[in-house]
């Protein structure tokens, strides 16, 4: 049992994103009082360039501020740790931060004051917009301004930035200036840092009680795993969602393994028990920590492995490339980031249009799907706006995986194209949306796809060779000779002089076909043809010919128009009329 007198302490983790070489990791270390084992940077790659290229975690411990004690209720803490999870500002590392930034409570921006936003700061806010509900933006290294000119250019930053987060959720959010490692990396330690009592000030006045929730399914992301010889296997990281005891078994997805938790340690005090939001060290029997250095540890069997599925999608304002269906992007799913095939659609909604499918996505909750509606396949991602200009219409995408992966049920997916230049000024992250439907079956192209009522819109024109009779007519032109007619037997037809029929099968060897008029030929089109035809006729010298011409305008050809849809994922290849 754990002892009540312990002091009790809440965890609040602070996400540090910003451009490379903005000065996150110095600010985290001054910052800092008590470095996680994974704190700064264990990378040699990193140590070279001082670089983050890792999620580092560090941490620093205040008394609990008064705003808290009040909504903490029944929970008695008295103390609030910031834990600093010093997120990669490398542009290739992007998968890197949105693995850190699924846990994170507040965001604090990273920007250099002197150089302003840069392409990385504007993707780090894009994930912070996706990912979590507060930020402070930071302006680092002021040590770098004249001091005549320092409060000037603060202001005028300050002024930007304000500028800059009119359109997004962090409207208004505070900002301060502080000089972290003043001299840069290299200087000595002896420059005391600039601005970070009335920044952990802010912090302080910032907090706010996580919606924490010990229930359902543990899931726990993994940063760090080391043995411990005789102990056993210890993995570090943050718990997602649920809770962990001593004795619990877990699942170590990625080896499909499962081991018992031996001791549970929190900032290097041992703890019974630890729930979401909690960063912890788990001391597990033995496996081989080299084999799991990233990923997920959860509740056995929760986890699904997934070779496609079914999103709901919403593109990035910023992203300036189209987002086509059959193109690939890097999908960033759980905490894996894998090649995948994508394909958009929109849903068909009764009695509207093909065109007008979807309602929009503010209309629709974003987690809805289901496998009985009727959907619309979308060569593009559809930017218009809906009806009344009330946003993009609702849309959703199939994604087929290059490899299998693992991750929670309705969890956050970022398409993005990681190929595309680093140092380019473009904003690389594509769209993004919620896992809705896993298909878990190697053979889903058999075994689920079928069920994906997904129809491509189809129409072929031909025209009338000949009358027959009164109610039939011969066509040309609508299919090609080695085509199988007879799929297209008692498909609806509509001639331009405006009858219908239905095509009665084929006429010949070379793809005519016999349609059946059932209200029969109207006069005028009888006529229509029968003129054409004559024209064609052998019959006539070349002046009679001629003399009928002027008497007669051009005779139009009768043209037939046969509309029908197919489910692109049906394996009958059937034709469909509405």
């Amino acid at each position: 049992m754990a002892d009540s007198s312990l002091p009790k302490t809440l965890n609040f983790n602070v996400g540090v994103l910003g451009h490379v070489d903005s000065g996150k990791t110095s600010l985290a270390r001054a910052l800092s009082s008590t470095a996680s084992t994974a704190a700064f940077d264990k990378n040699p790659q990193s140590k070279e360039r001082g670089i983050t290229l890792d999620l580092g975690f560090s941490a620093f411990t205040v008394p609990l501020p008064e705003h808290l004690r009040e909504s903490c209720g029944d929970r008695q803490y008295d103390s609030l740790q910031f834990t600093l999870v010093d997120c990669p500002g490398h542009a290739s590392l992007i998968r890197t931060i949105i693995g850190g930034a699924q846990i994170i409570d507040l965001m604090m921006l990273v920007v250099d004051v002197v150089k302003g936003m840069q392409t990385q700061t504007a993707e780090c806010l894009l994930i912070g917009q996706l990912t979590c509900s507060r930020m402070i933006v930071i302006l680092n290294k002021t040590d770098l301004l004249p001091s005549d000119k320092k409060q000037a250019a603060i202001d005028k930053m300050t002024k930007r930035m304000h500028k800059t987060l009119e359109n997004t959720r962090f409207k208004g959010c505070p900002i301060i200036a502080v000089a972290a490692k003043p001299g840069g990396p290299e200087a000595p330690d002896t420059d005391e840092p600039q601005g970070i009592t009335e920044l952990i000030d802010l912090l302080k006045a910032q907090a706010f009680l996580p919606r924490r929730d010990p229930s359902g399914s543990l899931l726990m992301a993994v940063d760090h795993c080391f043995s411990i010889r005789g102990q056993g296997t210890v993995i570090t990281g943050t718990i997602l969602q649920g809770s962990l005891s001593v004795n619990d078994t877990v699942e170590i997805p990625a080896l499909k393994v499962t081991r018992k938790v031996k001791s549970v340690q929190m900032f290097r005090k041992p703890v019974p028990s630890a729930m979401q939001g909690d960063r912890v060290g788990v001391c597990v029997t033995q496996f081989d920590p080299k084999l799991l250095e990233r990923g997920v540890v959860c509740t056995p069997g929760s986890l699904q492995t997934l070779y496609a599925a079914i999103i709901s999608v919403q593109k990035i304002e910023y992203y300036r490339g189209a987002l086509s269906s059959r193109a690939k992007f890097h999908i960033t799913v759980g905490h894996e980031t894998v090649m995948s095939r994508i394909s958009f659609f929109n849903r068909v909604l009764p009695g509207k249009a093909n065109g007008d499918c979807s309602p929009t996505s503010q209309e629709q909750s974003a987690s809805s799907f289901s496998f009985d509606w009727e959907f619309h396949h979308l060569d593009e991602y559809l930017t218009i706006q809906a009806e009344g200009g009330r946003g993009e219409p609702q849309q959703w995408a199939l994604l087929e995986f290059e490899r299998p992966v693992t991750c929670p049920p309705l969890c956050l997916v970022i398409g993005s194209r990681l190929d595309s230049d680093i140092h380019g000024n473009a904003c690389r992250l594509a769209f993004h949306g919620k896992l809705l439907e896993g298909f878990e079956d190697k053979n889903y192209t058999e075994t689920t796809l079928p069920r994906l009522k997904i129809s491509k819109d189809k129409q072929k024109e031909g025209a009338v060779e000949r009358v027959t009779d009164d109610y039939t007519v011969i066509g040309r032109n609508l299919f090609k000779k080695e085509t199988n007619l007879q799929l297209f037997v008692g498909l609806k037809v509509t001639l331009s002089t405006g009858e219908t029929g239905s095509i009665e099968g084929g006429f010949g060897q070379s793809g005519k076909i016999k349609i059946r008029i059932p209200e029969g030929l109207k006069e005028e089109t009888k006529q229509l043809l029968s003129s054409s035809s004559k024209k064609k006729g052998k019959g006539g010298a070349k002046n009679e010919s001629s003399k009928s011409e002027e008497t007669k305008p051009d005779a139009q050809p009768v043209t037939i128009h046969l509309n029908f849809k197919r489910y692109i994922y049906d394996p009958h290849k059937k034709m469909v009329q509405s």
